[in-house]
Parts: C-alpha cells; structure tokens; sequence
C-alpha cells in the first residue's frame, strides 16, 4: 500500500516516523494509502531545515521572490485537473468542486505575484528640520500552517504564498485525512525554483501540532479548524510566544425575507448548503426565513434537495459525494435524528441513502429540517455535513437578534430585493463576512478572510492586505544627516519637532 512521506528540505522523506494512519477512499469507504505521522524530531528537523533556508531566502530579492509565485502561478494552473483529482480521491468531493478550491486558492498566488506593492512602505520628508521618518515590513522567520480536511489545497494557499513571497519559511501540517495534494504542492514549488527547506511539509496528528506551537525557532502560526482546537492552537501558541491567526467554526445563516425571488434564493441556499456534502467552514447551515417567506420557501428548498445527484466525486455527473469518514456521516445522521425528536420537522431525509454499487461509501443524502429553534442540538452546534434547517422569524429585527446571539461571527447573507433592508443588516449583523443575494461571502484575494467571536482568535485576518500584516514586522526609521559644516548639538531635554 501506497505510504505517503514528508517533505522536509526539498525531499520526501520517512524520517523518524514509524506511525501512520490510513487515507480512505471515502466514496467506497476502503483504506488506499496510509500517512506517515511525525515524531518530535520530524518536527524539528522540518523547523531546523526552514530556520537555515531563512538565512538567504529572507534577504533575497522582492523579484526573486515574485518570480516563484509566478512560475507556481503557471504550474497551479498547468496541473489543476490532476490535482482536482487527487482531492476528490481522497476528500470525496466532486472533481469540479475541487478545481473551484483550486482556482481560489491560485488566486492568493496571484496576490502574492503582487507583494511588492503590498509591502510597500511610507516616507514622510523633513518630518522635523533636517529629519526624515520612512517604514518598512521585514519577514518573522519560520512560520507554520495547520490546516483542515475540507479544503486540502485552497487553505494552504490561503498561507504560505503571502508568507513565502514577505520572505518567511514555511512548515505545513496539512490534514493527515486527505494528506497528498500539499505533497504536490511543495513538488510543483520546487518546478517553480523554490530553494529547498524555503517550504516543508510535516504529515502527523497532535505530536506534529504540539511540536510546532511549542517550538521556539517558530515565530506564528496560521490554523484554520473547528472552534475548540482553534482556542487551544492559540493559547498554547501564544504561551510560548508566538504570533497566531486561529480560524474557528460557523454557524453561518442566511436570512430571506418576504420580497425576495425565492427561486433564486433557493438555488443559491440548496448549492451554499450541500455543496462539498455541506464540509464548508463557509456552507449556509441555517435559513432564517421571515415571515410569510417561509410557508413558500421550504417546499421550493425541498424539490432542489431531492433532486441532487450524488455519488463518487470523480463521477462528473454527480453534484454531491460522500463526507470524509464514517464518523462524519455518523453525525449528520445523528443530528437530522436528534432534530426530530426535539421537534423540528424532516422534510427531506438524507439518512437512509445508498449509492449503487458504493454501499460501503461514506454517503449520508440531503437533509432538510423545518420549524428548528434556537435551544435545539441541531442549531446549537457545527454539524459540518449536508444539512439545513430553517429557522422561522417574524421580522428583519428578530432575524438579527437570532444571529447575534449565536457565539459564531463567520459568515451570514441576506436575500432581498431592498436595499434599505440590506444596508440595515450588514450594518446590525456582528458578523465577519456578509453576503447580500450572495449565500458564501468569501472575499477575493486582495481583501482579507476572517470572522468575528468563537469564529476568531487572534487580530488578524487571513490573506490579503491583513495576511501580509500577519507574515511581517514594521520598522520605523528616523534619520538625519546634516551637513559636516554645520554639526548640531545634543539636547538634553524632551526632543521637540521646532
């Protein structure tokens, strides 16, 4: 069987890792590779090699840098089905799905070919006689990401490109559950004349994590995960110094209020939903349908969630696959039970589902539940799998309040057709991404990725203008140089700008 290695200084390795865990196909629910797990001193070797590299890439050329990010730019883009079926292999998503995460996280690459003018600093002429004031931002060192299953290649491009082109080094512990395309990854970086120990990957669970966030040669730590593990990465990184950016859960929700086209609203919440079997930190979990929009909502919602086809992602004719493990689908059958007996209604059942000829598969079908409140298991927490639940409101101010009150920030939406309406709801919600007539609000590259609450901990949000803040440190710097014919004495007292 198939033995997935690190990387670690430009090269697969074993290292000293005898532990492994397996890689499952989760559309036939067979194991097909096994993941080698890192020991501590896989963990330091990966650091050590970073920390070395850092010593010429951090001094290099802002045009150097930007050419990588072009070349893997080009090859991102040259090997995309390839990858697309790597993901869905090992993930279950459906291949097109995988070429979506592709394409957003290339276009972080595309930001990063762009860094000059992010890392571009001020200058403020004769400040004070004869005085000059400038700034600029220089890299941190060796920097770690850990990341998630759902986005095996997309959250990792959210990463290291920004933190790679500001001139840091980077470790990546990607998710030991779909673990080979970030494998890909540090190959096509090398094709795109990265120097070795510049990008390393450290396949493991939490002795890889533990390693990285204790480490004293690490200077921050991107994760992007579920809320619990997000608060521990940032205690216990911060503990020991580090910087942190710890990306949490969501509860997102998507308000639709009585004047919306609910054909198009319904579309857009059926994809938003059950798109990547619902496995998006970003996927509408919750309607909140106001007033009179409800009774006509739910049976459009309900012909859309029937009629999707789902089966092995690498089949393009599907538009749902199976969740990533058993456990997974376990859940979400947990929680479409759970709703029932605390007294929402099912109105499409996704539990009893069996894809011909994949009967071992991780498959659970769409759910759809109505009438759920707010003191329900199914609402209270992260059910990470395809199903939605509508929640009812009588008014725009109660749909706010139910948001608000939820402890995620991620994201929301609103569908509408007034603006009035919307401009009071981006304004109200106490969220960090808000969509309006757009179910997943994920910003493009050149604005940042992040929400509010348990959604967040940390300041800073990833990619972007805040990405590039995260990956560097300002220096400011006051200079004179008078003339050697005119020498100006030191004071003593408080320096004035006269």
């Amino acid at each position: 069987m198939k033995t997935i290695q690190h990387w670690i200084d430009g090269a697969a390795t074993s290292g000293a890792s005898t532990r492994t865990a397996p890689v499952w196909d989760p559309a036939t629910g067979r194991q097909q590779a096994a993941v080698l797990l890192a020991e501590q001193a896989d963990v330091d070797a990966a650091v050590a090699a970073a920390a070395r590299a850092f010593e010429s890439w951090g001094d290099s050329s802002l045009t150097k840098r930007t050419r990588v990010m072009f070349s893997l730019r080009e090859l991102l883009a040259r090997h995309e089905d390839e990858m697309a079926r790597i993901i869905a292999a090992e993930h279950g998503k459906v291949v097109d799905d995988a070429k979506g995460e592709i394409v957003r996280g290339r276009e972080v690459v595309e930001y990063a070919c762009g860094i000059i003018s992010a890392l571009k600093g001020g200058y403020s002429d004769q400040i004070s006689t004869g005085i000059d004031t400038f700034d600029f931002r220089q890299p941190l060192g060796v920097v770690a990401g850990i990341t998630p299953f759902n986005f095996p290649i997309m959250v990792p491009l959210w990463m290291h490109p920004i933190a790679i082109a500001c001139g840091n080094t980077f470790v990546l512990k990607p998710s030991e559950r779909d673990p080979s395309v970030s494998d890909f990854v540090a190959r096509l970086y090398a094709d795109a004349g990265l120097p070795d120990g510049v990008f390393n990957v450290l396949h493991g669970d939490k002795t890889a994590v533990d390693g990285l966030l204790d480490h004293p040669d690490v200077e921050a730590v991107s994760f992007v995960g579920s809320t619990p593990i997000a608060r521990y990465v940032h205690e216990r990184a911060t503990a020991s110094g580090k910087r942190v950016q710890a990306l949490g859960g969501a509860k997102n929700h998507a308000v639709v209020m009585p004047d919306a086209d609910l054909e198009f609203a319904a579309d857009h919440l059926t994809a938003a939903a059950f798109g990547s079997a619902g496995q998006r930190c970003m996927a509408i979990s919750a309607v909140v349908a106001v007033g009179e929009a409800a009774d006509a909502l739910v049976p459009v919602l309900a012909d859309k969630a029937k009629a999707i086809k789902v089966g092995p992602g690498q089949d393009a004719t599907n538009e749902m696959g199976p969740v990533i493990t058993a456990q997974a689908r376990d859940r979400v059958v947990s929680f479409v039970g759970s709703g029932e007996e605390q007294g929402a209604v099912v109105v499409v059942d996704g539990r009893d589902l069996e894809v011909e000829g994949h009967q071992e598969g991780f498959f659970v079908g769409p759910s759809l539940l109505d009438r759920v409140t707010a003191d329900m298991d199914v609402y209270r927490q992260e059910v990470f799998g395809p199903l939605l639940v509508v929640v009812r409101a009588a008014d725009l101010d109660e749909a706010i309040a139910l948001i608000n009150a939820n402890p995620y920030g991620n994201g929301t939406a609103i569908f509408t057709g007034d603006g009035e309406v919307a401009r009071r709801f981006q304004r109200g919600v106490t969220v960090g991404m808000i969509g309006v007539n757009v179910p997943i609000p994920v910003p493009m590259s050149h604005y940042s990725f992040g929400g509010w609450k348990d959604s967040l901990f940390g300041g800073d949000h990833i990619h972007g203008p805040e990405g590039v803040h995260f990956y560097t440190r300002a220096k400011v710097v006051t200079s004179r140089w008078p003339h050697v014919d005119r020498s100006v004495a030191a004071a003593f007292d408080f320096p004035t700008h006269g």
